[in-house]
């Protein structure tokens, strides 16, 4: 039997940064009815492939080949003119312009005028053919996440699109929405469309596609068909080119009566430009990971500002080791012995302009061991720093390297050194595997359970239902501002978390 001719096929991509090989010589198929992964380590090459193919760079050699013809892409409106269609992770949609408005974009009307109807028109089409209905009246503001990426999706759809790459889709997602993705992928694929979509949630890679492409280091390193021999163990090792021994939960050494190390009383927050937290009472124990899911929105930032000093609650008290925290500050929260990996790495957590050893030690130049008389001691902070490289395997050629010029993993292996170095009675990380590879996000969460042995008390947020039910005891979910409910993870189910992340307490009951 014949195949198929490829809709899409890269040969011999070449895409260099400087002497940096983003993409050496990689060759890619993607045939009609294709849902195919792709899967690689953080700098791998898959996004600057991707952007190759959408017309954001140009590769410096190799050639496309769409329905077995060669195209040029010199930018994305080439792409989407030859039915190549991109969903962001982080949408390009305007808030106060309705879904129709947001459609038409772009769009080319007849005499001057707009072609509502007929959008109007191919909306309904697409929502029948792929379950992907939305009211073209609603305002973009209103929508959820997971509806905002529908529009993303229906608006590639409109232009289009029959190869559709999708980077990250399930990152917001409540798991119904993320499966009702998967539904609208499946039909399209019955459709011969064909479907990139990059993760690192391997569980999706083996629940929607049937075929994945593994890249390391700039290069296809596996490709195999998505069947009863891939494992997710196969792939992880596949992507890291080593052998990736998952984190283990044991009981941690506590005494038979926990202290409380954290504490939120009716905590309340008020403002017009962020959501406002309502009545929040959590408590969190020594040897205790609490996990805090909901969809993106609904309040977790604010939690983590608040337990971190950052914003000032409008009513409600904070107690830290059964001592209320009078005057919250950031300095305050540090002193009582919190560590915190905030949500936005390079905007909060370091100063990428500023050398690794700077942001090392940002938090603690007053500490005697790098301070004297008012001077910094830069020999005893190159010993400190060197040795934090060493022990988190920080890959980077030293303390004087600008630290913008780090990776996503090794930021976060930066900053877990830098915080976890002074021995945190609590701990506050949010978000803190986005982003990262298998060995990189497996790295973070040994850790987490090792400060959990020691009698840590650790607040973990994140948008990844798998880390939370892998790490935590307890699960509390957000919606709107307010604690949904709590639950001991061995009680817990990933319908009635997604139920409480939207809001439906009675059905989750």
């Amino acid at each position: 039997m014949t195949q198929p001719t490829p809709l899409l096929e890269m040969r011999g991509i070449r895409k260099y940064f400087g002497t940096v090989k983003a993409n050496d010589d990689i060759d890619l198929r993607l045939y009609p009815g294709d849902i195919l992964g792709l899967l690689g380590e953080n700098g791998a090459g898959k996004t600057t492939l991707m952007n190759v193919l959408f017309g954001v760079y140009r590769p410096d050699a190799g050639n496309l080949f769409i329905d077995g013809k060669p195209v040029h892409v010199g930018n994305s409106a080439d792409a989407l003119t030859l039915g190549v269609g991109m969903v962001h992770q982080h949408f390009h949609l305007v808030p106060r312009h309705t879904v129709l408005e947001n459609l038409m974009v772009g769009q080319k009307g007849k005499f001057g005028r707009l072609p509502r109807m007929d959008i109007r028109k191919r909306m309904a089409e697409i929502g029948a053919q792929y379950d992907l209905a939305l009211s073209p009246d609603t305002r973009v503001e209103n929508l959820t996440i997971g509806q905002q990426q529908r529009l993303e999706i229906i608006k590639a759809l409109i232009c289009g699109a029959r190869i559709l790459i999708l980077d990250e889709p399930t990152a917001t997602l409540t798991p119904q929405e993320a499966e009702g993705l998967f539904k609208a992928l499946r039909a399209m694929a019955e459709k011969k469309m064909g479907v990139i979509f990059i993760t690192h949630k391997l569980n999706e890679i083996r629940a929607v596609t049937n075929r994945v492409v593994i890249m390391r280091h700039g290069k296809v390193v596996a490709s195999r068909q998505n069947d009863a021999g891939t494992t997710r163990k196969m792939l992880a090792e596949l992507m890291c080119g080593q052998a990736i021994q998952p984190s283990q939960k044991t009981a941690p050494a506590t005494s038979e009566s926990p202290t409380v190390r954290l504490a939120l009383k009716k905590i309340s927050t008020a403002g017009i430009d962020r959501p406002n937290l309502k009545e929040i009472d959590i408590e969190v124990r020594s040897g205790e990971i609490l996990g805090i899911a909901g969809v993106s929105g609904n309040g977790q930032r604010e939690l983590a500002d608040v337990i971190a000093g950052v914003l000032q609650p409008a009513s409600g008290r904070l107690f830290i080791d059964g001592k209320e925290v009078r005057r919250i500050s950031p300095r305050t929260i540090q002193a009582l012995g919190v560590g915190r990996i905030p949500e936005d790495r390079t905007g909060t957590g370091l100063i990428t302009t500023l050398p690794l050893s700077d942001n090392m030690i940002l938090s603690r130049t007053d500490e005697k061991k790098f301070n004297r008389l008012g001077f910094l001691r830069h020999g005893a902070i190159r010993k400190f720093v060197t040795e934090l490289i060493r022990l988190y395997t920080i890959q980077t050629d030293g303390p004087d390297i600008r630290t913008g010029t780090l990776s996503g993993g090794n930021l976060q292996k930066a900053l877990l050194a830098r915080e976890l170095a002074w021995d945190p009675q609590v701990f506050l990380a949010a978000q803190p595997i986005r982003g990262l590879d298998v060995a990189a996000a497996q790295f973070v969460h040994q850790k987490f359970l090792n400060l959990r042995q020691r009698g840590c008390a650790l607040v973990i947020i994140s948008e990844d239902l798998e880390e939370l039910f892998h790490l935590s005891d307890r699960i509390a979910v957000m919606y709107e501002g307010r604690i949904m409910d709590i639950l001991p993870t061995c009680e817990a189910t990933v319908t009635r978390v997604g139920l409480l992340m939207a809001g439906v307490r009675e059905a989750a009951a």
